[in-house]
């Protein structure tokens, strides 16, 4: 299976693409339509496009990248199932706003994983970009963190994310993946309109704080 997903599909841009990278690419779009759409369903999508980027990003040397698919795993299926548990009337959890301490919090991690993972990846790997790598796995947990918390700023952190990932990609000759990013960067303007849309729209009727729309 692994040959497979790593043997040529297409060419982007002169580069060759893989299976791994195509089928990465579809599901990674997917998955970020249906987390704007709020729909629970992304988490099991996203879990299968995390292992197939984890093939995606250790062949090409990103080890950070592709350690942190791993954490994304455990990641999803928190999300997976803070999103079902439910804190409101209709059973679902609501989006909110990142608290002044929430922020302070996810600020000192992010500093503290950057430089962390820099160190690791530059002393005992054979990692050719580890500040970059470092520094958008770091992003990519808080983000993540943040959209299974429903928080509607965590795509603000998606954004930054995706304005390193695209030219690191594109240096890694990943361009299939680069252009996925692009795409991602929009999507995280729609994700961001359509849950504060949904905020402000809950924060109108007080008797519905706490639901929010799962299909």
């Amino acid at each position: 299976m692994l040959d497979w997903l790593n043997s040529p599909a297409v060419t982007v841009f002169g580069a060759s693409t893989s299976w791994a990278e195509l089928l990465g690419f579809a599901t990674g779009m997917l998955c970020v339509l249906l987390v704007v759409r709020q729909h629970v369903a992304n988490w099991p999508v996203g879990i299968l496009n995390v292992l197939l980027l984890m093939v995606v990003f250790w062949s090409v040397g990103l080890y950070a990248d592709a350690g942190l698919q791993i954490v994304y795993v455990v990641l999803g299926g928190y999300g997976w199932w803070q999103w079902t548990r439910g804190t409101g009337r209709d059973g679902t959890t609501g989006v909110r706003t990142t608290t002044g301490v929430e922020w302070i919090g996810l600020a000192i991690a992010g500093v503290l994983l950057t430089g962390l993972l820099w160190f690791f990846l530059d002393r005992f790997t054979g990692s050719t970009v580890p500040l970059p790598d470092a520094f958008t796995t770091a992003l990519s947990l808080l983000a993540t963190y943040g959209q299974a918390r429903k928080l509607v700023e965590s795509w603000w952190l998606w954004a930054s994310v995706d304005l390193v990932y695209i030219p690191l990609y594109g240096y890694k000759g990943l361009w299939l993946t680069a252009i996925l990013y692009v795409a991602f960067l929009g999507l995280c303007g729609l994700g961001w309109r359509a849950w504060s849309a949904d905020l402000r729209e809950r924060s109108a009727r007080p008797d519905q704080v706490g639901t929010t729309v799962t299909a």
